[in-house]
């Protein structure tokens, strides 16, 4: 057990080097799931140094005291700003950080033992490389945490490419080096609410870049809410995702996977599924889920002047929503 003194003396000798990550989590309201996600780190093992940023964006309650306590453990910085989305939270946390890596996580991710030696040793070693995709995997102990595990086993696996890399970003595990980022402009787009981290690779692939994945660093995507709170919110945010996705196809990149490769992906998922630790069950809540999404996407596509309108309506409700929150 380590004494108050000599914890004390090790956050004093800390703060006065360069941390190797700095892992920037935002958050809104997820204070007992970022609690898991920050006794995950605590138990890291032989990995670099790293410190954490934790941006709340704006909660209705200020992190808790159980949240606070993590600063005697290891390096943690807790800011608080108005709501203005994760990707401002995350732009917030990149000016405030000091790692060489950055390493972005949600709040309902807990990083495996060995993940950030893991992380550690591929970035060292792979000095060509500026972004590096963790292995996500899901929680089995709830049917929507195995579409989740059924979800990210099909796409880490159709979309890894025969270099290394992979055509997927997800932010619940990313990392990225610090000479990469704009620190001062952030690197996530504040207009993109929803599907940040797509838009992002969007913006790599058009720069000639790809992340690589790194498979040995493991972090578990575990999903808080209840299968009916998982579809209230696809219904709600489906709109949102499709607004970014517009973004990305102004820029003219391709990001979409083909019919034939789509098809590939769901006998894919199917197989999969067939295993007992996630059971056919799984693909038809996931197939459930991702109809919302493709519903929007298809009728923007037949009905597009009514979808401009609503996003009109859209920004006009976030402008009136932010000067009420201001004020």
């Amino acid at each position: 057990m380590v004494s108050r003194h000599e914890d004390k003396e090790r956050m004093a000798s800390v703060s006065t080097t360069t941390p190797f990550f700095s892992i920037i989590i935002g958050v809104y309201d997820d204070w007992m799931p970022l609690d898991q996600c920050l006794r995950s780190l605590e138990q890291q093992t032989n990995g670099p140094s790293f410190e954490v940023i934790v941006v709340d964006d704006g909660s209705r309650d200020v992190a808790p005291e159980y949240i606070r306590n993590w600063t005697c453990v290891y390096p943690l910085t807790l800011v608080r700003q108005p709501h203005a989305g994760v990707s401002a939270a995350r732009n917030r946390g990149i000016q405030i950080s000091k790692g060489l890596v950055l390493v972005f996580v949600d709040a309902d991710c807990r990083f495996q033992p060995d993940c950030l030696a893991a992380l550690g040793a591929t970035i060292t070693q792979s000095r060509q490389h500026n972004c590096f995709q963790l292995h996500l995997v899901g929680d089995y102990s709830e049917i929507a945490g195995r579409a989740e595990e059924l979800r990210l086993i099909t796409l880490q696996s159709q979309l890894l490419q025969p270099d290394g890399c992979i055509r997927y970003l997800n932010t619940a595990g990313f990392a990225i080096r610090r000479a990469r980022v704009n620190i001062k402009g952030g690197l996530f787009d504040p207009v993109a609410v929803r599907a940040e981290d797509t838009l992002l690779l969007a913006n790599l692939i058009k720069g000639g870049e790809l992340p690589l994945f790194v498979p040995n660093a493991t972090v578990q995507h575990a999903i808080p809410l209840s299968l009916l709170e998982c579809f209230r919110k696809d219904i709600e945010v489906a709109h949102l995702d499709a607004r970014t996705y517009d973004i990305i196809a102004a820029k003219g990149v391709r990001f979409r996977v083909g019919q034939q490769e789509r098809m590939r992906m769901l006998l894919s998922m199917w197989k999969t599924s067939g295993q007992d630790s996630i059971r056919r069950s799984a693909w038809f809540v996931l197939a459930a889920r991702q109809a919302p999404r493709s519903i929007i996407l298809f009728l923007r596509k037949v009905a597009p002047w009514g979808f401009k309108r609503m996003s009109r309506l859209d920004r006009t409700q976030s402008e009136i929503h932010d000067k009420s929150s201001s004020s």
